[in-house]
């Protein structure tokens, strides 16, 4: 399980139980900043005694499954992107690019080659894999902003279908 996909079940619980960012900080001896950070992916690392903590005050438990079940796509898409460079793009950064919609420094051939190079289906099963760590419509509006800004030429809409 990646953070990101942690903090969209948090969110989700948080706002299905009809808590605020405050009221659910305060329950748990956070900042209301850090679990905003955390509930977009971003949060530093707070160690396993307050994540467990903010599980359980939200009606969460944790279990360990196994990643063999599904494809990895942000994996499979840093492999892509990487494949003619000598310094790699992180799945680190792919994740934050696909948040915030801003490219990594010196990450921009990276970006352009895996959106250019990259077969429809695995950007596609990326695209889904991410939509569940922004708000809806959110993550169209980054990609489309990542391929303005690195100049691909191969239009977002062909192969971006969520949802």
């Amino acid at each position: 399980m990646r953070l990101q996909d942690l903090a969209a079940d948090i969110r989700a619980a948080r706002t299905a139980s009809g808590l605020t960012q405050a009221a659910l900080a305060k329950r748990v001896g956070l900042s209301r900043e850090t679990l905003s950070l955390l509930e977009n992916g971003r949060a530093p690392d707070l160690g396993a005694k307050k994540i467990f903590a903010l599980l359980d005050a939200l009606g969460l438990g944790v279990a360990v499954e196994s990643q063999l079940r599904r494809p990895d796509y942000v994996r499979m898409a840093c492999a892509t992107a990487n494949v003619s460079f000598r310094h790699s793009l992180t799945e680190e950064e792919l994740i934050s690019a696909l948040v915030t919609g801003k490219v990594p420094p010196d990450r921009e051939a990276h970006i352009r080659a895996l959106f250019e190079e990259a077969p429809a289906t695995l950007l596609a099963g990326l695209a889904s894999e991410a939509a569940r760590w922004t708000k809806p419509g959110k993550l169209q509006a980054n990609l489309r902003k990542l391929a303005t800004d690195v100049g691909a030429t191969r239009k977002v809409d062909e192969w971006l279908k969520i949802g």
